[in-house]
């Protein structure tokens, strides 16, 4: 008999389909109000900004990205292949430790560096103690704040991306492959390069460009640098030049290299999936390092988390302790307190709009609903900057309506309800950072069987009954780890906030960059170090995850499932 699709409209999902359709149209309406502000003229500023502004931001864009690029597949790639592949002094520990850059915010690593590296650095004022120089015209010392400062700090801290993915794909290689390469007389380096790193390029594609994405997005750490790129260049034309109109004209230049870095990832993996063709899951083999190749690849692994992780953690425990007493101001538990209650509402949004998303996508096979539902799943790749413009316009206009028919009324002023608040932020992170909660939830659901839901409706449930009762219990460490993403990545968020922040409201990452701005990094040191202790939690998380990857264990959790599912619908 042949199984009949389910229409996005009939009775039993209407809600659920309306609810992901809805949803849907507010995370696309910040990029449908850009292209409609870039349409309206911004007066002498765009050709201002096309003559003098947009050519040098572009070409440091563009240069910054392919040596963040270059410096994060060469040691995520490697790395990663060394602790997968190789028995060597530490490796067991540097399975989890070359994750902690991840915790490293861009901006946070930025003014870490230059308190380390500048003139009146640490490192810059032992050499003059040592060797007796007097002034900078006494020696020479490679410039921090600068290009290629930033393309090395950024490198340093974005780099556990293309780890993260490598390491994924290494970790699911089947050994069968490996051992053909081997038995036909190929070296260790001559699989990876001709076996193991073809076979790994979709994973490395979606790392690289997920690093890329962030380095477009930064706007702390190249603001610290003074390298003028496009994030920077629509920041400064909004505030300092007073031109909306113009800002979203460079937001739809930003979106434009969004959609080169997507369509390059697409390129690069052209559909290739990769399946394992045996029932045969061993361990890989390890091959043991000894001597000084095992010093060697030791140090490859301590180095990228030296440089990421452990000397910006020494300068911001330095600065912490020193100025604790100082540092535990109003000022700072406000901005905690802010930083808290921002973040946790961006993740309870965040999980309730991916749950109706994948549980409104799993109810109905129309095209409609799936292609609408897909938005989401790029806004990662929103710029934060791009996407603070974008929903600033269409909340200021609901603002304005409100206010108009108030006035009209009852004749009072509501003022700035949606755009002058919180609510602008949270949403901001909510839309930001739904793509990281709704990959979540829709792996969790593909995990449980449509069989269940089929037992269900049988059993007389509905939809709705069957998300509560079935769907949602078994699908609590999934929601916990959604919501512990959306957390972490809004605590650290920099540039929708430091664009749609309230008057006079700070979180710990806007104090970190205001301080750090105003060249008081001791004092920034406190809520810097909160922010990255805070967003260690994921990256530990994310660990257990890697070395539980590989293929070819048990199904008996699925069962398990699916027999919960069946006792928690008969006891209801």
């Amino acid at each position: 008999m042949r199984r009949r699709l389910a229409k996005p409209f009939e009775s039993g999902n209407f809600s659920w389909s309306a609810g992901a359709l809805v949803l849907s149209l507010i995370a696309a309406a910040p990029l449908f109000a850009i292209a409609v502000m870039a349409l309206h003229s911004s007066g002498d500023t765009w050709p201002h900004l096309v003559a003098n502004v947009l050519p040098g931001a572009v070409r440091r864009t563009l240069i910054l990205m392919a040596g963040v690029a270059v410096i994060a597949l060469a040691v995520g790639t490697g790395t990663a292949w060394l602790v997968t592949m190789y028995r060597f002094p530490g490796r067991r520990w540097f399975q989890w430790l070359l994750l902690l850059p991840l915790a490293m915010p861009t901006y946070i690593i930025a003014f870490c560096y230059i308190e380390l590296f500048d003139y009146s650095g640490e490192v810059q004022t032992a050499l003059r103690a040592l060797f007796g120089w007097k002034n900078a015209q006494d020696y020479w010392f490679p410039d921090i704040r600068s290009l290629g400062g930033a393309i090395f700090v950024m490198g340093a801290v974005l780099y556990p991306y293309v780890y993260i993915t490598a390491r994924a794909s290494f970790v699911a290689q089947s050994i069968c492959v490996i051992e053909a390469s081997r038995t036909l007389g190929r070296s260790a380096s001559e699989t990876f390069w001709q076996i193991a790193l073809p076979l790994a390029r979709p994973a490395l594609a979606a790392g690289t460009a997920l690093a890329l994405m962030e380095t477009l997005n930064d706007i702390g750490a190249v603001e610290f640098f003074g390298v003028r790129t496009l994030t920077v260049t629509v920041y400064d034309t909004w505030l300092d030049r007073g031109s909306l109109a113009g800002a979203a004209q460079i937001s739809c230049v930003m979106l434009f290299f969004v959609l080169a870095v997507l369509g390059l990832e697409r390129s690069l993996r052209r559909g290739r999936q990769f399946h394992h063709t045996t029932g045969k899951y061993r361990d890989l083999p390890e091959e043991t390092l000894k001597g000084l190749k095992g010093f060697l690849a030791m140090l490859a692994c301590a180095l990228p988390v030296l440089l990421g992780f452990v000397f910006p953690t020494y300068v911001l425990a330095g600065d912490a302790i020193a100025h604790i007493s100082s540092g535990l101001t109003e000022e700072f538990w406000r901005a905690a307190m802010h930083s808290l209650a921002l973040a946790l509402a961006a993740a309870v949004l965040g999980v309730v709009f991916a749950v109706v998303l994948a549980y409104g996508r799993r109810q109905t096979r129309s095209r409609l609903i799936h292609v609408a539902s897909f938005v989401p799943a790029v806004s990662y790749a929103i710029p934060g900057t791009v996407l603070a413009i974008g929903l600033l316009i269409p909340l200021a206009g609901l603002d304005n309506t409100i206010d108009e028919a108030a006035r009209s009324l009852f004749g009072v002023s509501t003022g700035l309800v949606f755009s002058g608040t919180a609510f602008a932020i949270v949403l901001a992170y909510t839309i930001r950072f739904l793509a990281a909660s709704l990959g979540s939830v829709e792996a969790g659901l593909s995990k449980i069987s449509r069989n269940i839901d089929a037992a269900g409706r049988t059993l007389g449930a509905s939809v709705t009954e069957m998300l509560w009762r079935v769907h949602l219990p078994l699908l609590r460490p999934t929601l916990g780890a959604a919501a512990m993403i959306v957390f972490v990545d809004s605590m650290k968020e920099l540039p929708a906030t430091l664009l749609l922040r309230p008057f006079n409201f700070d979180t710990l990452a806007t104090q970190v960059f205001t301080l750090a701005s105003l060249y008081r990094y001791e004092e920034a040191g406190l809520s810097a170090l909160t922010i990255v202790l805070v967003s260690l939690a994921p990256v530990l998380f994310l660990q257990g995850i890697i070395a539980n990857s590989r293929p070819g264990f048990s199904t008996s959790r699925t069962r398990s499932a699916a027999e919960q599912a069946e006792l928690a619908l008969r006891n209801s």
